[in-house]
């Protein structure tokens, strides 16, 4: 499991022209069971993803998807993280500790 988290490099002016596209893609990441929560920080100057990916290769890749990081409006730190507890809904994400 990975968590990304955007930190803005524009002003919210820059970042609010691109948000409808930004959750247009959140939506079918959604959908696609690939981000099972996302939401900004406070104060509003980024955001937190949760995402299930493959490896850290396609993480990068879906990260760089992002109408925000395509826009230029904000860059991408990825943290990965091995869930060995988890609620039902992410149950199929957890991996034994080891």
């Amino acid at each position: 499991m990975f968590v990304p988290e955007l930190s803005h490099t524009a002003p919210l002016e820059a970042v609010d022209a691109v948000l409808p596209d930004h959750v247009a893609w959140l939506d079918e990441l959604y959908e696609r069971g690939v981000v099972p929560a996302a939401g900004r920080r406070e104060p509003r100057d980024g955001g937190v993803i949760v995402a299930v990916a493959g490896d850290r290769a396609r993480m990068e890749e879906i990260a760089a998807g992002d109408p925000f990081a395509r826009a230029g409006v904000c860059e991408y730190r990825v943290t990965e993280f091995v869930a060995t507890k988890a609620a039902p809904a992410l149950e199929p994400s957890r991996e034994s500790a080891s």
